[in-house]
């Protein structure tokens, strides 16, 4: 029997010297979660046995038990590196549709050549499908799907409105707007540009001009052009009005464009705008007619229309609105809504794990969540190999989730999860399981002569 003994002795500390063996093999394995070799005694008896007496029946090793403490981050210059503070797995497929899940720690993620996000054994990152807001649209794991970054570009916004601040000098000398001639600075007082987009994108430069009007103290009258082409302005029911004057008498710009007319109190504050009709805007805001071809000559939409904001509000001027003070012509906001054209620039995964793909037009669109599972029991996951694991009856059904929210952990990008092994307490313990060894070696070996001078009796 002391034979037995001694030789479930050696093979629990050859079991406990190879769990050691494979923590310090995988010390720089990322997402690694060290073992720890656990045993207990066995003790067989009878009803009719002397149990005061039994010695026991040597060791047996009942669990090689993962550890799944944190182990430290270690940051890199790739946002797809991904790592988790906390609670919880990234949760990965090995095909785009199949549901064989397997779960893991370890960050490393790179693309495909689909632009999917994939490990370094090919299996896909899931993640819940997200809503325009970036709110998850659901968050069952049965709805999570492979994350894909788009490849595509951005697509353009045609310019719908152009907001404009400005101080136009009340110094400036009077001039007659009917004389007005862009190739003539002399027929104009000041001029500014923007660029603005079509519906494919394309870009043309918008041009104000502004006229001091000689006839009529403090008002100005604007003209718009794009790429060198009079745009009128249009009265309230959308139509273009005669264009050498309005139904008030005033004078318009020459020739044949109806313009805007802009009204100043004697203090410069911003009083009124009028149309093209001289039907006055409350709001501030004049709207020209279709562009039409030219300037629209690409095949973009000839029917995109503008509206010119000056952000007038007669019950509540602010001191942000156009002015007419004796200084220089001065634009202090000219801002279009209209995008072009983007390309891809950058991703972005935030700590809850929303993935946004930048754009160079300045757009940014979620894309994904990147989904986390969690167990009841960790430590009764099946280990597959590659740092991953597989649910069993033991660990309990996967339970899916967004990072930071509930018991889930956060995630952090341009990070990676280093092993949670810890070098020194893993040498120390390799110590004491190789004296294990000997010391259950040296008990077979005594048992062996004890045998030997027994057998050698006369």
């Amino acid at each position: 029997m002391s034979f037995n003994i001694a030789l479930s002795g050696v093979s629990a500390a050859q079991k406990d010297l190879d769990t050691t063996a494979n923590n310090i093999a995988n010390v720089n394995t990322v997402g690694f979660k060290e073992s720890r070799a656990e045993f207990g005694d066995v003790y067989a008896a009878s009803l009719l046995s002397g149990g005061r007496t039994k010695v026991g029946d040597g060791v047996l090793t009942t669990e090689v038990a993962q550890q799944f403490s944190q182990g430290s981050l270690q940051f890199t210059n790739n946002a797809l590196d991904l790592a988790i503070t906390g609670n919880g797995f990234f949760a990965t497929v090995p095909e785009q549709n199949s549901r064989d899940f397997s779960f893991t720690r370890a960050g490393q993620f790179k693309l495909d050549d689909d632009n999917f996000v994939v490990n370094s054994n090919g299996d896909h990152l899931l993640g819940f499908p997200v809503n325009g807001d970036g709110t998850s649209a659901s968050v069952a794991l049965s709805t999570a799907e492979p994350v894909r970054i788009p490849d595509s570009s951005g697509s353009p916004t045609p310019t719908s409105e152009i907001a404009m601040k400005m101080n136009l000098p009340a110094n400036a000398d009077g001039v007659d707007p009917a004389l007005f001639n862009p190739d003539d600075p002399l027929t104009y007082n000041a001029s500014t540009s923007v660029t603005i987009y079509d519906s494919l994108g394309d870009s043309h430069v918008m041009t104000y001009y502004f006229m001091k009007d000689a006839a009529n103290a403090n008002e100005w009258v604007g003209v718009v052009h794009v790429d060198n082409t009079p745009i009128p302005i249009v009265d309230d029911a959308g139509a273009i009005p005669a264009p050498a004057t309005n139904v008030a008498g005033d004078t318009f710009a020459a020739p044949g464009t109806p313009a805007f007319r802009m009204v100043f109190s004697p203090g410069g504050d911003f009083i009124q705008m009028e149309n093209s009709a001289g039907q006055v805007q409350p709001t501030g805001d004049v709207r020209t007619a279709a562009l039409g071809n030219p300037p629209i000559t690409n095949g973009a939409s000839t029917t995109q229309q503008l509206t010119l904001d000056f952000a007038l509000d007669a019950a509540n001027a602010t001191p942000d609105e156009p002015t007419q003070f004796a200084s220089n012509f001065e634009v202090t906001q000219l801002e279009q809504n209209g995008l072009p054209v983007g390309r891809l620039t950058g991703i972005d995964i935030g700590p809850d794990g929303l993935v946004r793909a930048t754009f160079s037009n300045g757009t940014s669109t979620p894309i994904s969540r990147v989904a986390l599972v969690r167990f009841a029991n960790e430590q009764g996951l099946t280990q597959a190999g590659n740092t991953q694991w597989k649910e069993s009856i033991l660990s309990g059904e996967a339970l899916a989730g967004e990072a930071t929210t509930g018991t889930f952990g956060e995630i952090n990008s341009s990070a990676l999860e280093q092993a949670n092994v810890n070098l020194t307490t893993e040498l120390i313990d390799m110590i004491i399981a190789q004296r294990n060894f000997q010391a259950n070696s040296r008990a077979l070996e005594v048992n062996n002569s004890l045998n030997q001078t027994v057998l050698n009796i006369r």
